[in-house]
């Protein structure tokens, strides 16, 4: 298994530059084609106007910004691409919409690098949203940082969405230094903690990972600041943990360890749902 396409979301702001590097990273790894997205959706113009004369000009102006902005990503994308495998599309959509539908031909999704509060829904797109509706690993960038992969943190717990982003992270961890299986439970729950740990780092190493495990003693809430304590003592810089999630009032709602983990910015994040 590995990651021959990677799909990455250009934008014309700057601060898409640390995501594109990341994607960039990734395919020299594994020789993978980078496929740039260009996308962005036109926000209605707002204007009352009975004749329709200031509506039109405005619909123009917005299309021309449109336009523009499409270029101004791709001439980003294709500068950070240089000169590796790669392809450019361009969907008039919700960015996260345009990332689900084309995740179909990638095996891995390259988000953030940026803002990920607050951010304008048609023109950025939302990471734990692609993890939960496109089927595919998104790998979340911080805002400013080269991405090295070497040391691995697995956040542990036993469940559907944690066993599917070990199998989708698992080209990353046979290549990692180190690999460390960590679940957080309460004390009664130690030793069942400590047999599934120590089951999965055997696993990953029947594949050829160099894998261990760890389990921490703490209570639940504060799980992901124990993961990213183990991580920032490792010198990991990657995470690896299950996205939870489920619909609510037409809304995806994240679980508390998962939220915890993608807007704490200071690492790479993979997450699979």
């Amino acid at each position: 298994m590995t990651y021959k396409s990677i799909l990455v979301h250009a934008e014309p702001q700057e601060e898409c530059e640390p995501r594109l590097k990341c994607a960039g990273a990734v395919a020299d790894l594994f020789g993978s084609v980078l496929i740039g997205l260009g996308a962005e959706m036109m926000q209605s113009a707002g204007v009352a106007d009975p004749f329709g004369m200031l509506a039109r000009d405005w619909e123009a102006l917005l299309r021309k910004q449109l336009e523009e902005d499409l270029a101004r990503a791709e001439a980003r994308f294709r500068a950070a691409a240089g000169d590796r495998a790669q392809e450019w599309r361009v969907l008039e959509a919700l960015p996260t919409d345009a990332l689900c539908w084309s995740a179909r031909g990638a095996d891995l999704i390259i988000a953030g690098g940026g803002p990920r509060k607050g951010a304008d829904a048609f023109r950025a797109a939302d990471p734990t949203e692609l993890a939960i509706r496109s089927g595919r690993p998104v790998l979340i960038a911080p805002p400013m940082q080269p991405f090295r992969g070497d040391h691995v943190v697995v956040a542990w717990k036993d469940t559907r969405e944690a066993r599917r982003a070990l199998l989708d992270a698992l080209p990353l961890l046979l290549r990692a230094q180190s690999v460390t299986v960590m679940e957080v439970c309460d004390e009664r729950r130690q030793a069942a903690a400590e047999f599934r740990t120590a089951d999965v780092a055997a696993h990953l190493r029947r594949h050829g990972a160099k894998a261990s495990s760890r389990v921490k003693i703490a209570d639940e809430g504060v799980a992901g600041w124990e993961l990213r304590t183990l991580a920032q003592s490792l010198d990991a810089d990657l995470i690896v943990a299950g996205c939870y999630g489920h619909r609510r009032f037409q809304e995806w709602v994240m679980g508390g360890v998962t939220r915890d983990l993608v807007f704490e910015t200071s690492g790479f994040l993979l997450v699979s749902h």
